[in-house]
């Protein structure tokens, strides 16, 4: 292992404050291949679109960097680490600051907690590029808390690209509102066997209008769509994948429709509105995570 030219006590130092917020470095998520040093997750074990957008909201700094120097944690200093894992004080260079709340210098030090390799060694990060997410120190310049320990990711410009790419979209001037819940469901007939139209209106955290809407006529497939306002668009359509809309409606509308949200005491206008708001749970699709719970 190179020596590294840090000073020795404020390397104790910085070993001595990452340690006390190490907890956070729980491993969640599928462990990181030993045997692809210089690659990126393969697309079956990399984390998913909302993955990338949970992590990228919770944490202050995204960077890119690369480990200069990682020093295993002495196994009482980590007791309640699974004998599997090993605890790893981490310096690293940083190569790109994609978000920040302050200036960054030139090397990171962090935490984090990896599988052993087959021989029970701890895994040789040195000189891989991660992409990280986490929270710089307010106290100690230099040092950042990982969300946990799969918020460090083999970098790539595969993984840059939709990191980059969702960091653009949570800055946008125009991005979705929270949604907590659905309120004020109405369906009713239309004047054929088989038409009908449902409208959902739901709830923000910020309280602006946002609305469902299912339209069903005898022989074509469903439409349904989002609209943004206080008005219910008649040419609303669904959001597109792999956006922040998408996110919000995928992940937190409820799984069913509230029993206090219907506005109509009818059965069948009720279980007409169940229908249309399965049809549009099925076409959102899961709200599928990998890394993040």
């Amino acid at each position: 292992m190179p020596t590294s030219t840090r000073p020795a006590p404020l390397r104790a130092l910085l070993v001595g404050l990452l340690g006390t917020a190490a907890a956070a470095c729980a491993t969640t998520g599928p462990a990181m291949s030993q045997d692809m040093p210089a690659a990126e997750l393969p697309a079956s074990q990399a984390p998913t679109y909302v993955d990338l957008v949970t992590m990228a909201m919770a944490a202050d700094t995204v960077a890119i960097v690369t480990v200069e120097e990682q020093i295993p944690f002495p196994p009482e200093r980590a007791p309640n680490l699974a004998p599997s894992k090993v605890r790893l004080y981490i310096e690293a260079l940083t190569q790109s600051l994609l978000v920040a709340p302050q200036g960054v210098g030139a090397e990171l030090v962090y935490v984090v907690d990896q599988e052993r390799d087959d021989d029970g060694d701890a895994p040789d990060l040195e000189d891989r590029t991660f992409l990280i997410f986490g929270d710089l120190s307010r106290s100690q310049p230099g040092a950042i808390q990982l969300l946990s320990s799969d918020s460090m990711l083999p970098a790539g410009p595969r993984i840059e690209s939709r990191v980059r790419r969702v960091l653009t979209q949570l800055a946008a001037a125009d991005a979705p509102p929270a949604i907590t819940g659905v309120r004020d469901v109405i369906s009713v007939p239309g004047n054929l066997a088989g038409e009908s139209e449902t409208q959902m209106f739901v709830e923000t955290e910020s309280g602006a209008p946002v609305s469902l809407s299912v339209i069903r006529r005898p022989g074509m497939a469903p439409e349904w769509g989002v609209s943004l306002g206080e008005l219910v668009d008649a040419s609303a359509t669904p959001p597109q994948p792999e956006s922040l809309e998408w996110f919000q409606f995928a992940c937190f509308l409820p799984h069913e429709l509230p029993a206090d949200s219907f506005l109509q005491t009818d059965r069948a206008s009720q279980e007409r509105a169940r229908e249309d708001y399965a049809f549009i749970l099925a076409e959102l699709g899961p709200c599928e995570r990998r890394f993040t719970g």
